[in-house]
């Protein structure tokens, strides 16, 4: 076919892709990223392991900055790792990473799992800890496993759809049943406890059909005693569990979709989503055992959490400054933290500006020489608009010179006060386009806000590496060298 296109056309061969092609695209896209984060004043990442098809160990880390109002996500490195994944091996690891590409000084926080390894690791390395949020929820509803009413129910329960979806006569008899009763015609679920919310979703699904299951147990197609005991045994107060568990526990399914979405979910999140959880996992009066159960276990877990007061204080001072959720902490103490961070910020930031020592104003040697006076230019031309209207413009000019100047602390409680006089802004709206449509009205904390949204709240970005990663090393290719997977991962994920 090429051919006939173009009969001049050559294609690459294998080897021309795989060992020049790819890695000069490679290089080109690692020079545009290392040239584009050297405008990048304040970043964070997120960091996780994962061991290929072909028993290889890989450590991914990205990176995550605000970029002209725009939340960006990038794949620094997806790097083999040969030897023990010690806390201190795995510091050393992430640390290369990160000067590598110039952006260790930048890092205010590193998002990751609850593994120990990556605790020391980023101890260590003397930055921000944030435990994946996703993976917090996750250990959160695991406590109900450890409950032995709820164990015992949800192992019945367990128990009838293994068969079912095991016996291919059940499976007949329930599609026919979702016909007769026109019910989705939907495969059960099965519970896995290292998977998040797997157990809601096997319990929703399981009210979905129980009509249809109930159907398929006095069908007489079922004929083995056992078997139909085992539907028996099914009944309305298990549905009823069922839907009390469902209704209970669709919040806590709808946060870890919200942490782990595709969006850059930032740590300003956390907070307001615990204070909603606290809200729905507090005991009333009129709760039923069953469900005052589901409650303790996990709220006695997640209650725990983030309790550190480094992460506290970090976690109320992004809330603050997510325009989302601002109101969600009504704390003075906390807006005290956002006013001295604010001034320090402008501070260093005004420092960093002046010019070093040996250079001059002018950007001249460091030899002494002579610069030549260059002329100013002549002032421009007033316009006849400017010469009519030049006694009020003077005025106006007078007054706004005789007004006191401000200093950086008065600046600072002015864009605090109007701040929070601004509404909050609807939840779908994006907090980095806000303050950055803000930077002329509230220049200073503008720049503080990019040091707490750039945060993710949980480490799936990393993570959704992996899934790339499986695909690149999969079994028709486990040969790859893990240098080649990483630029091809790299350039899948970045470009």
């Amino acid at each position: 076919m090429t051919k006939v296109l173009n009969p001049k056309y050559k294609a690459p061969s294998r080897e021309s892709l795989t060992n020049h092609l790819i890695p000069a695209w490679y290089g080109v896209e690692k020079g545009n990223l290392i040239s584009e984060l050297k405008t990048v004043s304040k970043a964070a990442i997120t960091a996780d392991g994962w061991t290929s098809f072909s028993q290889d160990h890989y450590l991914t880390v990205t990176l995550h900055y605000v970029s002209n109002g725009q939340a960006k996500e990038k794949v620094l490195k997806t790097k083999a790792v040969y030897q023990a994944q010690t806390g201190s091996a795995v510091a050393e690891e992430i640390d290369d990473i990160l000067e590598e590409y110039g952006v260790r000084q930048k890092v205010v926080a590193a998002t990751v799992d609850n593994a120990a390894n990556m605790d020391v690791a980023i101890k260590q390395l003397q930055i921000v800890k944030f435990p994946c949020f996703a993976h917090t929820l996750n250990l959160g509803a695991q406590k109900l496993y450890n409950c032995t009413a709820i164990s015992n129910w949800a192992a019945r329960v367990r128990a009838v759809i293994v068969w079912m979806k095991r016996s291919h006569m059940a499976k007949v008899v329930l599609k026919e049943k979702q016909d007769l009763l026109k019910l989705p015609k939907h495969m059960l679920l099965l519970d896995v406890r290292t998977r998040w919310n797997s157990l809601y979703l096997m319990m929703e699904r399981f009210c979905e059909q129980f009509p249809a299951i109930q159907a398929a147990a006095i069908d007489p197609r079922i004929r083995k005693p056992m078997e139909k005991e085992r539907l028996a045994k099914i009944g309305n107060e298990d549905l009823r569990k069922a839907e009390e568990f469902v209704q209970l526990m669709r919040k806590h399914y709808t946060s870890t979709l919200a942490v782990s979405s595709d969006k850059s979910p930032t740590c300003g999140e956390i907070l307001p989503i615990l204070q909603k959880l606290e809200q729905q996992y507090t005991v009333q009066e009129g709760d039923s055992a069953f469900t005052r159960s589901i409650k303790e276990n996990i709220w006695n877990d997640l209650s725990k959490r983030y309790q550190g007061t480094d992460i506290q204080r970090f976690l109320e001072e992004a809330t603050i400054l997510d325009p989302r959720f601002k109101y969600k902490v009504r704390s003075d103490e906390v807006w005290d933290r956002i006013r001295e961070a604010a001034i320090t910020e402008n501070i260093v930031a005004a420092r960093d500006e002046l010019p070093k020592e040996g250079e001059t104003q002018r950007g001249g040697s460091e030899d002494g020489e002579e610069e030549k006076d260059y002329a100013l230019p002549p002032p421009s031309k007033k316009t006849a608009l400017e010469e009519l209207f030049e006694e009020e413009d003077n005025e106006l000019r007078s007054i706004c010179e005789s007004q006191p100047r401000l200093s950086l602390a008065q600046k600072v409680d002015q864009e605090i006060q109007l701040y929070k006089s601004l509404p909050s802004i609807p939840c779908r709206d994006s907090a980095t386009l806000w303050w950055w449509n803000k930077q002329d009205t509230l220049p200073l904390l503008s720049g503080l806000a990019e040091n707490y949204l750039c945060v993710q709240a949980s480490s799936t970005p990393s993570e959704r590496v992996f899934s790339t990663a499986g695909d690149t090393i999969s079994p028709e290719r486990s040969r790859i060298l893990p240098k080649k997977a990483d630029m091809l991962i790299f350039l899948q994920k970045n470009c």
